[in-house]
């Protein structure tokens, strides 16, 4: 069997084994090596989509879609895609609930979760004992804890409603799956802080305690604004998971898109066609949101990546 001699330089930090290459390997080097360098650049292999991946999701909604039709008995003004596009207003939006509440709950639960995190992480770095040992506490215990188990704990143990005085304010439930996303999230968050403040290094205290500054001083004027670009993208990695996450609430019977598809299906007399397109539609509409969020998180890692 004949052989070829690979005459090409070798790859800085690559080990060959031998000087032929195997010739089943030659028409993929190049792109192998292409791959290499850039996994070296970027730590791990990055998937980027292109107009081809858009055409493969059309398809599978079209062939799940397909697959409906086929199977429904039903006219044609009331098969599987009518019946879809009859319910794709309500899906997105029905007086506020629908889609429109999954972005809801994700922002609000993000927001109270990003202060409180910033909180929590800096009480990990704070000089005093106890204050660490119950932050590190706090952070493990909701960091370490299922969400749906904190969900179910929030929406039942917590009132529907407040009483003040003569005053009496109901707490709707998506404001409690608020609070109840929030909790992993501060924990999470708090990680984050607490790792950025820790990877400044040790001659920038050094040297803001040799120009008196305080502690608070140096927190807040030196370390905290270095911080905050190391703490973009996995703040908007744990904003996109949060995100994905909200359908969890459907459970405890909070309006959003998936509850509002199951609630259209049993409108529907519970047609088990209707299964496919209805939950593919929700995974698309949902992977079109998160997914620009993900490349930009990419594009921001690159971007304030520390060398040391």
């Amino acid at each position: 069997m004949k052989t070829f001699v690979n005459k090409r330089p070798p790859i800085p930090g690559i080990a060959t084994a031998s000087t032929t290459d195997l010739p089943v390997l030659l028409p993929t080097a190049g792109w192998l090596a292409q791959r290499a360098q850039r996994d070296r650049l970027e730590g791990t292999w990055r998937l980027e989509l292109k107009l081809w991946h858009g055409v493969l999701l059309v398809i599978l909604f079209l062939l799940f879609a397909g697959i409906a039709e086929a199977q429904s008995q039903a006219e044609p003004d009331k098969g599987p895609l009518a019946t879809l596009f009859r319910w794709i207003p309500v899906l997105l939006w029905k007086n506020g609930n629908g889609f429109v509440l999954n972005l809801t709950i994700s922002f609000f639960a993000m927001a109270i979760g990003t202060v409180a995190g910033m909180a929590l992480g800096l009480a990990q770095v704070s000089l005093l004992a106890p204050v660490r040992a119950g932050s590190w506490f706090t952070t493990q215990f909701f960091r370490n804890s299922p969400w749906l188990v904190l969900l179910f704990c929030i929406m039942l143990l917590f009132p529907f409603e407040i009483e003040l005085g003569s005053t009496v304010f109901k707490i709707p439930d998506w404001t409690k799956a608020t609070i109840g996303f929030s909790l992993p999230v501060m924990a999470n968050l708090s990680e984050v802080v607490r790792g950025a403040v820790q990877s400044i290094p040790t001659g920038q205290w050094e040297s803001a305690e040799s120009l008196a500054f305080t502690r608070r001083q140096t927190m807040w004027m030196i370390i905290l604004p270095q911080c905050f670009k190391r703490m973009i993208p996995p703040w908007m990695n744990w904003y996109a998971i949060l995100t994905m996450a909200t359908p969890l609430c459907s459970i405890m019977g909070v309006e959003e898109s998936v509850r509002l598809a199951q609630d259209a299906m049993t409108a529907e007399d519970s047609r088990t066609e209707l299964l496919g397109p209805f939950y593919v539609f929700l995974l698309i509409i949902f992977f079109i949101y998160c997914y620009p969020i993900a490349r930009l998180t990419i594009a921001l890692e690159k971007k304030y990546t520390v060398n040391i």
